[in-house]
């Protein structure tokens, strides 16, 4: 197998691992870390009401320190088919672009990390001045609950120690080198439920309407912000994403609203204090008529922040050497499984430029792959220094 960081994209590009199935893109890396000299396990998990996942986990070195490149084979759907100008999984490249689905998101990023980590092996007799590994997952883009957070466990329940992690995400907002992301908002979803007393639209009189109540108190969540955002963070965010009153009839006043909400929190809050802060609004919304309420869904995305130190410093340099241009630290976005490896060690998240990822004919410049190659190369060669 060749060790580019084109040829691995392309081979993983070839696997239509649209989550949760994993269609040979774990047996591509295992192969090549594998005749490395890696130590590779291949981790089922299962959780009750979702999808088994195989993850993947390899190690090179037995000491410290312990650097870890993280990332997930699994993507998004490709969508409509016919629009793409080249076929989602077979990793054409035109006119000095790779174009696929995960060429961004982020198959391209690990391609980056492996060849790197391959190069530096070849150039130091095969073994690490300390330990390389990477933690790669199948089902960062649905629920993320069979992989990371489950491997990272595992990880540590085997005696696994890491010093710090390198999370292949497209973290870069326009060129190569103008982004690196240090930390992400929390995400929280809830439903706002509103009751009301069914009965008929000529005699509204007996009934009572949740609709005009609910539209009330989405206007009041709406309308104050959480917070004014922080040195660190921008500001919290309350977005509505639906209501629904599941009423198929004209004439008929429905007994019950609901509004789906997520917002995403900066680090003004934890999930608890916030959960108290939407349900005490609820409450003065309300006053004495309104009988709401709030359903609050299972969140594992808590705000976290790595704090600048030598190990940023050593990737910004790294940067710095391949593209001339220092990155901004960054926390904006969505989520990631950078939220888990928090709990474990400092994990920065530097991958490609993030502008086509999940759309129709998501790509990367090849030229894109090598500065990323050599960025990484760089790190390697400043953390073993």
């Amino acid at each position: 197998m060749s060790t580019d960081a084109l040829s691995i994209a392309r081979d993983l590009l070839r696997c239509p691992s649209v989550t949760p199935a994993d269609a040979g893109a774990l047996g591509v890396l295992e192969k090549l870390l594998g005749d490395a000299g890696f130590e590779v396990h291949r981790v089922t998990f299962s959780e009750p009401g979702a999808a088994d996942i195989d993850n993947l986990y390899a190690r090179i070195g037995t000491a410290g320190p312990h650097i870890t490149f993280a990332g997930h084979t699994d993507v998004v759907p490709p969508g409509d088919a016919t629009a793409w100008t080249h076929d989602a999984f077979a990793g054409d490249v035109k006119d000095g672009i790779l174009y696929g689905r995960g060429a961004v998101d982020m198959k391209g990023g690990i391609a980056c990390s492996v060849a790197a980590t391959l190069d530096y092996l070849a150039a130091n007799g095969g073994q690490p001045k300390g330990s390389i590994s990477f933690l790669i997952t199948g089902d960062e883009e649905d629920v993320a609950v069979n992989g990371t957070v489950k491997l990272l466990k595992w990880a540590a329940e085997r005696g696994e120690k890491f010093d710090h992690c390198v999370l292949g995400e497209p973290s870069n907002v326009n060129e190569m080198g103008d982004t690196i992301k240090t930390g992400r908002r929390g995400s929280q979803s809830g439903t706002l439920i509103v009751d009301g007393a069914q009965g008929h639209v000529a005699y509204p009189h007996r009934a009572s309407n949740p609709v005009p109540d609910i539209a009330a108190l989405i206007a009041a969540l709406s309308g104050d912000p959480l917070d004014k955002g922080t040195d660190h963070f921008q500001p919290s965010n309350l977005e509505f994403t639906s209501v629904d009153v599941g009423n198929p009839a004209w004439n008929v006043i429905p007994a019950q609203a609901r509004a789906r909400f997520n917002i995403r929190y900066n680090d003004c809050h934890t999930r608890e204090s916030l959960r108290a802060l939407i349900e005490e609004r609820v409450v003065k919304a309300s006053g004495n008529r309104i009988k709401a309420q709030i359903a609050w869904e299972p969140s594992n995305a808590d705000v976290f922040r790595t704090k600048p130190g030598p190990f940023t410093d050593l990737v910004i340099a790294a940067i710095e050497d391949v593209t001339g241009r220092k990155p901004e630290l960054n926390t904006g976005g969505g989520t990631s499984d950078a939220r888990f490896i928090t709990h474990y060690c400092p994990v920065l998240e530097f991958g490609l430029v993030g502008q086509t990822m999940h759309q129709i004919d998501e790509r990367t410049p090849v030229s894109d792959l090598d500065k990323l190659t050599k960025i990484y190369r760089g790190v390697l060669d400043r953390y073993f220094a």
